[in-house]
Protein backbone atom coordinates (compact mmCIF):
# COMPACT_ATOMS: atom_id res chain seq x y z
CA UNK A 1 0.00 0.00 0.00
CA UNK A 2 1.36 3.11 -1.05
CA UNK A 3 1.50 6.03 1.68
CA UNK A 4 1.15 9.41 1.16
CA UNK A 5 1.35 11.32 -1.76
CA UNK A 6 4.52 11.52 -4.75
CA UNK A 7 5.76 15.42 -5.23
CA UNK A 8 3.15 15.27 -9.39
CA UNK A 9 0.32 14.01 -7.25
CA UNK A 10 0.64 16.83 -4.32
CA UNK A 11 0.68 19.05 -6.89
CA UNK A 12 -3.17 18.43 -8.09
CA UNK A 13 -4.48 18.43 -4.79
CA UNK A 14 -6.19 21.63 -6.08
CA UNK A 15 -8.06 19.28 -9.03
CA UNK A 16 -8.66 16.83 -6.98
CA UNK A 17 -12.55 16.55 -7.55
CA UNK A 18 -12.10 15.97 -10.96
CA UNK A 19 -8.71 14.24 -11.13
CA UNK A 20 -9.38 10.41 -11.42
CA UNK A 21 -5.38 9.77 -9.62
CA UNK A 22 -7.04 10.18 -6.31
CA UNK A 23 -9.16 7.35 -4.68
CA UNK A 24 -12.33 8.20 -3.73
CA UNK A 25 -11.31 8.38 -0.28
CA UNK A 26 -8.79 10.86 -0.90
CA UNK A 27 -10.74 13.00 -2.44
CA UNK A 28 -13.12 12.61 0.01
CA UNK A 29 -10.18 13.29 2.79
CA UNK A 30 -9.08 16.23 0.61
CA UNK A 31 -12.92 17.59 0.39
CA UNK A 32 -12.71 17.14 4.48
CA UNK A 33 -9.87 19.08 4.92
CA UNK A 34 -10.75 22.41 2.75
CA UNK A 35 -14.43 22.10 4.42
CA UNK A 36 -12.89 22.12 7.96
CA UNK A 37 -10.06 24.76 7.03
CA UNK A 38 -12.57 26.86 4.82
CA UNK A 39 -16.29 26.69 6.44
CA UNK A 40 -16.18 24.20 8.95
CA UNK A 41 -20.25 25.10 9.18
CA UNK A 42 -20.05 22.84 5.78
CA UNK A 43 -19.16 20.00 7.97
CA UNK A 44 -22.82 18.46 8.17
CA UNK A 45 -24.65 15.29 9.62
CA UNK A 46 -25.35 14.55 6.07
CA UNK A 47 -21.37 14.87 5.28
CA UNK A 48 -20.35 13.17 7.78
CA UNK A 49 -22.91 10.92 6.58
CA UNK A 50 -20.65 10.29 3.05
CA UNK A 51 -17.58 10.15 5.24
CA UNK A 52 -19.11 7.13 6.94
CA UNK A 53 -19.42 5.24 3.99
CA UNK A 54 -15.50 5.65 3.61
CA UNK A 55 -14.21 5.69 6.81
CA UNK A 56 -14.57 3.86 9.95
CA UNK A 57 -15.12 6.63 13.34
CA UNK A 58 -11.73 6.30 14.14
CA UNK A 59 -10.44 7.41 11.14
CA UNK A 60 -12.70 10.18 10.77
CA UNK A 61 -11.24 11.01 14.52
CA UNK A 62 -8.02 10.58 13.35
CA UNK A 63 -8.47 12.93 9.88
CA UNK A 64 -10.33 15.81 12.15
CA UNK A 65 -7.45 15.83 14.63
CA UNK A 66 -4.88 16.12 12.02
CA UNK A 67 -6.95 18.61 10.46
CA UNK A 68 -6.97 20.71 13.66
CA UNK A 69 -3.23 20.62 14.27
CA UNK A 70 -2.07 21.22 11.13
CA UNK A 71 -4.39 24.27 10.41
CA UNK A 72 -3.67 25.45 14.09
CA UNK A 73 -0.17 25.08 13.67
CA UNK A 74 -0.15 26.75 10.49
CA UNK A 75 -1.94 29.61 12.12
CA UNK A 76 0.02 29.77 14.84
CA UNK A 77 3.51 30.16 12.16
CA UNK A 78 1.62 32.63 10.74
CA UNK A 79 0.58 34.70 13.69
CA UNK A 80 4.69 34.22 14.80
CA UNK A 81 5.80 35.47 11.52
CA UNK A 82 7.72 31.99 11.49
CA UNK A 83 7.57 31.43 7.94
CA UNK A 84 9.23 34.53 6.88
CA UNK A 85 12.21 33.87 8.95
CA UNK A 86 13.27 30.10 7.40
CA UNK A 87 13.39 29.22 4.14
CA UNK A 88 11.20 26.29 4.74
CA UNK A 89 11.78 23.40 1.56
CA UNK A 90 8.59 21.30 2.64
CA UNK A 91 9.27 18.30 -0.15
CA UNK A 92 13.16 17.87 0.11
CA UNK A 93 15.92 18.06 2.23
CA UNK A 94 17.36 21.76 2.43
CA UNK A 95 20.40 22.88 0.81
CA UNK A 96 23.53 22.41 3.04
CA UNK A 97 24.84 25.83 4.18
CA UNK A 98 27.78 27.29 2.37
CA UNK A 99 31.28 27.41 4.83
CA UNK A 100 31.44 30.69 6.51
Amino acid sequence: MQQGLDDDLYAQVGSYYTNDAFTPREKLAIEYAEQFAIDPSEVTDAFIGRMKEHFSDTEIMELSVTNAFCLGFGRALTALDVQRDFDVLWSREPEPAEPS
